[in-house]
């Protein structure tokens, strides 16, 4: 008798963890208020890219977390049972299914306060939260 691992079809469950891990290592979890405008801007950046959530997360210039130079890299290796984390799921399954408001007004961008990327400059911030500046 031969046995063969059949593979899990769903990819939409690994694209979820990934855009929540992305969540997750930007804001900490600090809270629910940061964790939803994130969220929101995300999914207003797919929107007007004309791509995926997950396509937009995988951004490196945008989300520096991805980087392993970065002061929040540390935080793509927190646990899955991590309440935070949890947090960031549930915020995410709502993005993906459309019942997450904007929080961020329309943000398609964003930086860490503290931080004064090259393209910042020209443009004035349009919402904070948790330490981060969104903008269109």
């Amino acid at each position: 008798m031969h046995l063969s691992v059949i593979a899990n079809p769903d990819l939409s469950r690994k694209d979820r963890y990934e855009i929540a891990r992305t969540i997750y290592a930007e804001t900490g979890a600090s809270s629910l208020v940061a964790v939803e405008a994130l969220a929101s801007m995300i999914k207003n950046a797919a929107v007007a890219a004309g791509a995926a959530p997950v396509d937009i997360v995988r951004n490196m210039e945008m989300f520096t977390s991805r980087d392993s130079a970065s002061p929040y890299h540390f935080r793509w290796r927190v646990p899955a049972n991590d309440a935070g984390f949890q947090m960031c799921l549930r915020v995410v399954q709502k993005m993906l299914n459309g019942s997450l408001g904007d929080w961020c007004n329309g943000a398609t961008r964003f930086h860490h306060d503290g931080e004064i990327p090259c393209w910042a400059t020209s443009l004035g911030y349009i919402a904070e939260h948790g330490g981060m500046l969104f903008y269109v």
